[in-house]
């Protein structure tokens, strides 16, 4: 038995509490900041590749502040909701931290979303100020505003009173364009005067860390997005695992953050864990792209690499084919999002020549990380677990009746601790579907618990396939799959079917130049996994509708092949 783990006896139920080897702290995001600034003042905080950008922890809390006294200069008060929406940058960094240095809760808006989606969460949460870029590729971000809110063309800036958006009041664009009833970012900051500066230090002594600090929209994978609220105890706490886990403290690391800000592993294991243990972020580009992640990590000597399996398996592609690629300094990899497999890690870890592959569990609800590889894990058991419980949490494994399961044995992980969400932003009916009164909550992750601490995920319940009785779950097809060596990723998706009720239908992405028949999978399959198990239908395909943030999105994978009609079958 692993030390430090205190264990129900009565008949070894999956019940597990991870003691802490040191205690939470009490501080916020802002005092983070403060406590930067002290020990590494003139290191990098961030870099900003695509935007030529660097910034000292000093220079941070300089700008952070003067943002944040700005804010607070156009009336907004601490409690009032912040929308940021847009893709990687520098000012999606400040503005990140400047909320929580003026006492703001901080909504973060994916970048991809359309007018729709956006009126949806700002009516939502009742956002009171909105900060955008005023394009972005296709994404005309004012213009989105404008339809929503056409009062902009005639009114002044913070002037807006809309009935579309009624909690809105001020839009500030990023750019140099004076826009109708807009704020440019860079007046904002500029307004910023000497005594609403030290407002905001002051304020950094009255904020309390169980206040809320950040909403997050759950990532759509499953239909309407839900504003999941957390607080600083919740993501500054986490950090302090996940950091000790990482060995973030053992050097002045630099992280290739590959993974979008508005996510949680970009700004929760990104901006917060930087603060708390001083290290560097790079951001390669706005947005995801393999061959300015490789180049980076060469120019800015990146020492981490944060990712999705995807972008993984797309940065290893162009690294095999970019002439002289150097990767000495890259010394680990951090993967989350999905689930990993072991030809993966050790494709990484022989490619980039890496010390370590760290994989981490968890999700928004969590803020985020509630498992996590130790640094003694082998490739086989980064890829067959999901790590290990993470410090001063506790998990179980229960039944369909809430009931407690053995350890070894498939049921619903269930999480408790300082890590979990306050809830979700006006949904209470909602929020008690995930979160009890007695404060579990519930995962909807099939879940397999050992004795020692690590967790397997078995797959998520809602995508659990029930062919003619039998319960099937995607992700040990997913992972026999992807052990084929012309296979280089593979999702597993229900389809209905009249006899049986549904049927396995595997949607498989090759490698370059591969060229598998379905005939050919399912002969494959035959002897690794049970018959009823192995996929009745094969579709090919270039890629999978995904989140910004990498998730795939299955139910959009559903739809899209069960619209197409066009399943191969052999």
């Amino acid at each position: 038995m692993s030390p430090g783990y205190c264990i129900a006896a009565s008949r070894q139920p999956s019940y597990l509490h991870k003691l802490g080897t040191e205690p939470l702290c009490s501080e916020t995001t802002g005092q983070l900041l403060d406590k930067a600034v002290e020990q590494w003042g003139d290191r990098d905080a961030l870099v900003s590749v695509h935007q030529g950008h660097c910034l000292s922890f000093r220079k941070v809390k300089e700008e952070a502040d003067k943002l944040a006294a700005g804010l607070l200069g156009l009336g907004l008060k601490p409690g009032d909701r912040l929308g940021l929406w847009g893709p990687n940058s520098s000012h999606w960094y400040l503005t990140f931290i400047a909320a929580a240095r003026a006492g703001l809760v901080l909504v973060n808006i994916n970048p991809a979303y359309q007018t729709p989606e956006l009126q949806y969460c700002l009516t939502k949460v009742g956002v009171k100020a909105l900060i955008a870029p005023e394009s972005f590729k296709t994404q005309q971000y004012y213009e989105m505003v404008r339809r929503i809110a056409p009062e902009l063309d005639s009114c002044a800036p913070g002037q807006i009173s809309s009935k579309q958006v009624p909690d809105l009041t001020s839009l500030i664009i990023i750019g140099d364009s004076e826009l109708p009833g807009a704020y440019r970012y860079s007046d904002v900051v500029q307004n910023a005067t000497p005594e609403l500066v030290s407002t905001v230090h002051e304020l950094q002594s009255q904020i309390q860390p169980d206040d809320g600090c950040n909403l997050q929209f759950t990532s759509g994978t499953t239909g309407q997005p839900k504003a999941t609220l957390l607080n600083h105890h919740n993501i500054v706490n986490n950090m302090l695992s996940f950091g000790r886990r990482a060995e973030l403290s053992q050097k002045a690391h630099r992280i290739c953050l590959q993974v979008p800000f508005f996510h949680c592993f970009g700004n929760v294991l990104g901006i917060i864990a930087s603060l708390l243990h001083g290290a560097t972020i790079v951001l390669p580009g706005a947005s995801f792209k393999a061959e300015e992640s490789v180049k980076a990590v060469q120019q800015q000597r990146c020492t981490i690499m944060y990712g999705t399996p995807t972008m993984f398996v797309d940065v290893l592609a162009v690294a095999k084919k970019t002439n002289n690629f150097n990767t000495e300094t890259l010394e680990m990899g951090l993967g989350a999002g999905a689930l990993f497999s072991k030809e993966l890690i050790e494709d990484l870890l022989q490619t980039f020549k890496l010390r370590r592959f760290c994989v981490a569990y968890g999700m928004t609800e969590t803020s985020p990380i509630s498992f996590m590889s130790i640094p003694s894990d082998t490739p086989e058991v980064q890829a067959s677990t999901v790590g290990c419980i993470v410090d001063h949490v506790e998990a179980k494994v229960v039944d369909a009746n809430g009931k407690m399961v053995p350890f070894g044995t498939p049921g619903e992980l269930w999480i408790r601790g300082y890590l979990n969400m306050l809830g979700y932003w006006d949904e209470d009916d909602k929020t008690k579907e995930i979160l009890g009164p007695d404060r579990w909550v519930k995962t909807g992750d099939q879940f397999v618990l050992q004795e020692n601490g690590y967790g397997q995920v078995v797959g998520r319940i809602k995508d659990m396939i029930i062919r003619g009785g039998e319960n099937i779950f995607p992700k040990e097809i997913e992972q026999v799959l992807e052990q084929h060596s012309e296979i280089l990723e593979a999702q597993v998706i229900g389809v209905p079917d009249a006899r049986m009720g549904e049927e396995v239908c595997a949607c498989i992405r090759l490698v370059d130049g591969a060229r598998l028949t379905a005939d050919q999978v399912k002969q494959y399959c035959r002897g690794k996994i049970a018959h009823f198990k192995i996929p009745r239908h094969v579709r090919f395909m270039a890629d999978f509708p995904k989140t910004l943030s990498g998730k795939i999105q299955k139910f959009k994978l559903q739809k899209m092949i069960l619209e197409e009609g066009s399943l191969e079958t052999g």
